[in-house]
């Protein structure tokens, strides 16, 4: 399981990007297609990875909503 952070790009497309794997991120024209894709890119990143005998970045963030 990882934490993916989804917010709208400056193109009108959704970004998602998951912090624990640095560099995997993705896009979409709907939220919906955003979190479809950076599924798939989680699972190439991490089966690249495996393949190059590294070792995986555990999950390790935690996310926190503050008011200001």
């Amino acid at each position: 399981m990882r934490q993916v952070i989804i917010y709208p790009g400056e193109d009108g497309f959704w970004v998602a990007e998951c912090p624990s794997l640095p560099g995997c991120i993705s896009q979409g024209e709907t939220k919906e297609k955003a979190i479809v894709n950076i599924r798939e890119a989680i699972q190439v990143y991490i089966e690249a990875m495996e393949e190059d005998h590294q070792r995986v970045p555990s999950e390790r963030f935690d996310a926190l909503l503050v008011a200001v």
